[in-house]
């Protein structure tokens, strides 16, 4: 695999789950763990059904997509508790999906807050993500690729940390356009 591989990053930015109805999602395109290509942006509903959809549109329009390797999405929920279907994103672009997770998520507690959202669609989209795996020391889920080549496309991507670059800068992008400058670790 080429340490150039063409990566997209992408992270929402910080909301105030009681008053933001929407938040921003920021996409970033990477060549391997060096350097940035471009960025991308959109909208979802905080807890809403809308991020697969808009991840898809997002990644289509995209004048990288071409070039584009595999995308890279910090946890499977965006925006609170709008979660992402990982198989269609990966169907629906003809892209695999990496989703990287710094640790094991708490299933019950997620299922219990999902449940009391009625949002039992989201239940099985966690379950149709499949089987969490280690990759260094950090956690992934992917669809459309190979264990192996998910941690390959892990490794290259990780240049200044475990978290792959695409993801860390997506994040930095999207809290410093939020709150006027970045803050914590993605």
């Amino acid at each position: 695999m080429k340490k150039e591989i063409r990566l997209l990053g992408i992270d929402d930015a910080p909301f105030d789950k009681f008053k933001d109805k929407k938040t921003l999602i920021v996409g970033v395109f990477f060549r391997g763990g060096g350097s940035v290509d471009g960025i991308l942006s959109e909208t979802v509903d905080i807890d809403g059904s809308d991020a697969s959809e808009k991840i898809i549109e997002m990644v289509n329009r995209s004048k990288f997509r071409t070039q584009l390797r595999a995308i890279m999405l910090k946890g499977i929920a965006f925006a609170g508790f709008n979660l992402i279907d990982i198989e269609k994103v990966s169907k629906k672009t003809g892209i695999p999906v990496i989703v990287v997770m710094r640790r094991l998520p708490d299933k019950e507690r997620i299922g219990r807050i999902l449940a009391k959202l009625r949002k039992e669609s989201s239940i099985k989209l966690m379950e149709k993500a499949g089987q969490i795996s280690k990759a260094g020391a950090i956690y992934i889920q992917f669809s459309g690729t190979t264990p192996e080549q998910a941690k390959e496309i892990i490794r290259i991507s990780s240049s200044r940390g475990n978290i792959p670059e695409p993801i860390r800068v997506a994040h930095l992008i999207a809290g410093g356009v939020k709150l006027g400058q970045s803050r914590g670790k993605a």
